[in-house]
């Protein structure tokens, strides 16, 4: 996840630096956002367990995660501008409970069927929380303390990387009151209940007092193209790939065209269209939409496909999984830094492309060792591929958002922000749906369970090849980005480049240049 604000008016009462309440508010807001993060990384790892005690098929197991994704960056910009209109921290509690309430029906899910639908609902409840945090962070904090601020967003999100895989693992391996992978959803409900009631006591209230207006039947178009795309992509290899999936399907080509002839109407009636077209005249952002959206894509295929490789395919426990994916976070976290903060302001947009020629490195690394070693390869020999992954994917994830924001005009950085972080979780689900294509579609629909695990092995090298080759086309893509860095401006309000309500693209990125 990265944290983007979708507003673009300043606030109407500005931050008091001398209010102590507001340390109080970025505990609750980081606590929030560190609760949706790792509530994203924590399912993977349990997926397996899930579909062994609830019997789910393949299909049902996509929408577990793609589900979520789905309703997330369906109702992100929405989310956004309702917090705008009727006050951040007003949406954001709304938010908070309804995604403790979904968290709750995830865990007492009686079926695979309701489980899907409470993360449905816990992506869409998500879709109203997360955008308010940098808002709430911009209402409550002045413009000198913000990168104090970001740099422990930026920490935050390391943390969950890390802890989300090895927190997910514990609690399904240790089978708490024998309730098996319930707790990885329970344990939400006393830190939301703790958000919930805190944050009602020492959040500000904010507004924007000119908000842009909901655009709800853009969600809808967006929403039914979407669902036109994945649904036959999930479903198509167990219902043998009806016709009506592939009319769907270009179906949905349709429905998103209809979708741009309407965002330019409302565009031109009242200026608040849900996608700004104007935007993609910028070749930086529409080359960086195109890479956020291919390169969630890949990571959508390649961690589900991971999980069911080290734990259906091995045989390995969640908590090996867990534990074997360190590495790769810890790499991730340290190229991130180094990215930022000394490759990029020396190199520019080489430092991106270097990382998706390195991430194919280490996918093909791993192809090799996969199978070289088959059944028998252990945690310790994952490690060198996996690390020179991580460090491809933290030399991209850190400066990525930046650089597509970098030549985007001022007065709409934060609704590129909003698409950037909408358009990155489509391409998530999107990927995940594919796992049924690259993954499952290699397969025979009746395995022994002798043949199971080279069954498994040999998917995991076909996807990985894919995801290589999605990674190829990221570093083409890559070439539409800005070529040095800049660093961001100064408004004249004091506020960051982005204006005063919608701000910083990503948690860490206020200080950090940009590429021009």
């Amino acid at each position: 996840m990265s944290f983007s604000k979708t507003s673009e008016t300043p606030d109407i009462r500005p931050a008091d630096p001398g209010d102590r309440r507001r340390w109080f508010a970025l505990a609750i807001v980081m606590t929030a956002a560190f609760m949706d993060l790792v509530d994203v990384t924590i399912v993977n790892i349990a997926i397996p367990s899930i579909q062994h005690d609830e019997g789910a098929t393949f299909s049902q197991i996509q929408w577990i995660t793609a589900g979520y994704a789905l309703a997330f960056a369906a109702g992100l910009i929405t989310g956004g501008r309702l917090g705008d209109i009727h006050g951040r921290k007003r949406v954001f509690l709304i938010g908070i409970g309804g995604f403790t309430l979904a968290s709750a029906l995830c865990g007492l899910a009686a079926n695979p069927e309701m489980l899907v639908a409470s993360r449905v609902l816990q992506g869409g409840m998500a879709a109203l929380m997360v955008p308010q945090v940098l808002s709430i962070v911009h209402a409550t904090f002045p413009a000198h303390e913000r990168g104090k601020v970001f740099g422990l967003f930026g920490a935050i999100v390391g943390l969950g990387a890390v802890s989300g895989p090895l927190l997910g693992a514990l609690l399904t391996e240790g089978n708490l009151f024998g309730l098996e992978w319930r707790p990885i959803f329970l344990i939400n409900l006393p830190v939301g209940i703790a958000g919930l009631l805190l944050g009602s006591r020492f959040i500000t209230e904010s507004k924007a007092p000119r908000a842009l207006r909901l655009d709800l039947v853009g969600v809808a178009l967006v929403t039914i193209g979407l669902l036109m795309l994945v649904y036959p992509l999930t479903r198509g290899r167990e219902l043998g790939w009806p016709v009506w999936g592939y009319v769907s399907m270009a179906g949905s080509v349709v429905v998103l065209a209809l979708l741009v002839a309407y965002e330019r109407r409302k565009s031109a009636r009242d200026g608040s269209p849900l996608v700004e077209l104007s935007l993609f005249k910028v070749k930086s952002f529409a080359g960086g939409i195109a890479v956020q959206t291919v390169f969630g894509v890949a990571l959508g295929v390649f961690f589900l496909v991971w999980t069911l490789y080290m734990q259906v395919g091995l045989g390995w426990s969640p908590l090996r999984a867990g534990l074997t994916g360190v590495p790769f976070s810890l790499a991730v976290s340290t190229a991130a830094g180094l990215s930022v903060q000394t490759l990029v302001p020396r190199f520019g947009r080489k430092v991106l492309q270097a990382g998706a020629l390195t991430m194919v490195a280490g996918v093909l690394l791993y192809v090799w060792e996969a199978e070289r070693y088959g059944l028998g390869i252990a945690s310790w020999q994952m490690a060198l591929p996996l690390v020179v992954m991580g460090a491809g994917m933290g030399l991209i994830v850190a400066p990525l958002t930046d650089a597509v924001l970098s030549q985007v005009p001022r007065e709409h950085a934060g609704a590129a922000s909003g698409l950037i972080n909408t358009v990155q979780q489509m391409g998530n689900a999107l990927g995940l749906a594919l796992v049924s294509v690259v993954f499952f579609g290699t397969m025979s629909d009746r395995l022994t369970p002798a043949s199971i695990g080279p069954a498994y092995v040999d998917a995991f090298q076909h996807a990985l090849l894919w995801v290589a080759g999605v990674m190829g086309a990221i570093f083409l893509l890559m070439f539409a980005l800005p070529k040095r860095p800049a660093q961001h401006l100064e408004g004249a309000d004091g506020t960051d480049g982005a204006d005063g309500a919608g701000g910083s693209s990503a948690a860490g990125t206020e200080r950090e240049p940009a590429l021009v």
